[in-house]
């Protein structure tokens, strides 16, 4: 197991840091001047675009705008997050949050195209929507071939790396606040107890959900995403401001770390945008393609009030929730030790652990089980998220008649994820994260003009 987590993540970490890294960079710094920086001239519209009301002649979709805004916003707030931002930050330096900042600036303007062209190009009938990347591949770009290679591709990667990762790091926060024995398992093997409790309970709780259709997601997560958030918040706020005086150091670690070629903590700026990108795409997931998913679902007949929309996503994700998560470890003190520890090869906290650690260095015990709720709230809405995202994938190659066993697997999974060690974990994830980009790119980059003319246009209409 330990080989193949090393050749995954060899093969992820190749992808990312020569190809995948400077492809979202570019894309992403091509669309933002290509659609005249729209993520901040139209930036008091997208505030306004949050909470706005549904329009008596809305049409087709499932969704009101304003629960697909938090379904998006709930799935792509996922342990991500909080697991994958410190762990990049401890394996990639404190530079590694500049380049979470600078690529969720950029990714803005991927993530406006995406949820643009995904209400522009779905089937509606009625409460029926098909939706996603495949259909502005297939009926925009006019490339079936490439729309289905996506449809596998995000298919794949939604059943064998969300029910992986999101349980993980909500098992592991757990573990954190309520550690437990191990048991011994069939085939498995040595397994923690409360990794496979908090599994079960997962798996459970997503499958009343999930089986009850996108209608019930977006119920869901329009409770719950605004919850956690504030939550993650109010308890990240603490941390920061219970060792505001390190902060000028911290803020020139991010600034120097980012841009030397070789720091005194032994990292040097490839490494820095290398875990720093790769974890800014996991967190907010602008280039995965599915914004297009989660927009396309809403009742509505003004794409450009989606797409405003998903800029605001971006900046909750990349600039409030991540910037919370690295801040805390930053400043605690926890990242700099964890640092140290594993460049000596010595036992180190990483992952929500860190985070969990911080948390509980600013308000003892209390911190440690925010962080535990949070990453539950997290990783439990993303779950939901994307298990309809998948579904939507996979029914465009198999149809309607996948949905129902797709929902029971993916459930299933949901526990071996809990009780996997997190570096195999985390090495997939990125590698079908960097897989489901090129197609989806491909298509943003070809339908540069439609996305064009809505993101000047303050009138759009579908």
């Amino acid at each position: 197991m330990p080989e193949l987590a090393t050749a995954i993540d060899n093969l992820s970490t190749w992808l990312f840091t020569n190809v995948v890294m400077w492809l979202l960079l570019l894309v992403g710094l091509f669309l933002t001047i290509r659609f005249g920086v729209v993520q901040l001239r139209r930036l008091p519209e997208a505030f306004r675009a949050m909470v706005a009301q549904q329009s008596k002649d809305a049409k087709g979709g499932a969704l009101s705008p304003f629960q697909a805004f938090m379904t998006a916003l709930a799935a792509s707030i996922g342990t991500g997050n909080i697991a994958g931002v410190a762990t990049a930050i401890i394996s990639g330096g404190p530079g590694a949050l500049f380049w979470i900042w600078v690529y969720g600036f950029l990714a803005t303007s991927i993530k406006f195209s995406e949820a643009i062209l995904g209400v522009k190009f779905r089937e509606t009938q009625g409460d029926l929507v098909r939706c996603g990347p495949m259909y502005y591949l297939r009926d925009g770009l006019k490339s079936p071939s490439l729309a289905w290679i996506y449809a596998l591709v995000a298919g794949v990667a939604a059943l064998t790396t969300t029910p992986f990762t999101q349980p993980n790091s909500i098992a592991l926060a757990v573990n954190h606040v309520f550690p437990s024995g191990t048991l011994e398992l069939p085939v498995i093997g040595t397994v923690n107890r409360t990794a496979l409790i908090v599994g079960v309970a997962v798996a459970i709780l997503t499958w009343i959900v999930i089986i009850g259709g996108v209608k019930a997601i977006g119920r869901a997560a329009e409770k719950l995403a605004p919850l956690k958030v504030g939550l993650y918040l109010v308890g990240g706020l603490v941390v920061i401001l219970s060792f505001a005086s390190r902060l000028p150091h911290v803020f020139s670690l991010i600034f120097s770390e980012a841009l030397t070629t070789r720091s005194a903590m032994g990292f040097g700026v490839f490494i820095a945008m290398r875990y720093g990108i790769a974890r800014g795409i996991y967190a907010n997931e602008a280039g995965y393609g599915t914004a297009a998913v989660a927009y396309g679902s809403a009742k509505t007949t003004n794409p450009a009030q989606q797409g405003l929309q998903a800029v605001m996503e971006v900046f909750i994700v990349s600039f409030v929730t991540a910037t919370i998560s690295a801040m805390a470890i930053l400043v605690s003190g926890v990242a700099e030790s964890s640092i140290a520890a594993k460049q000596a090869g010595q036992t180190f906290v990483t992952s929500t652990a860190a985070v969990a650690t911080a948390f509980n260095m600013a308000v003892p015990e209390v911190g440690g089980w925010v962080v535990a709720l949070c990453a539950f709230m997290f990783g439990y809405t993303t779950l939901i998220g994307w298990a309809y995202y998948g579904e939507q994938f996979l029914e465009y190659i198999l149809g309607r008649s996948v949905t129902m066993p797709y929902r029971w697997i993916y459930c299933l999974l949901i526990p071996l994820g809990a009780v996997l060690k997190p570096d195999i974990v985390w090495a997939w994830g990125d590698l079908m994260n960097a897989l489901q980009v090129f197609p989806n790119l491909i298509g943003l980059l070809g339908l540069t003009g439609i996305v064009a003319a809505y993101a000047k246009s303050r009138q759009s209409t579908a």
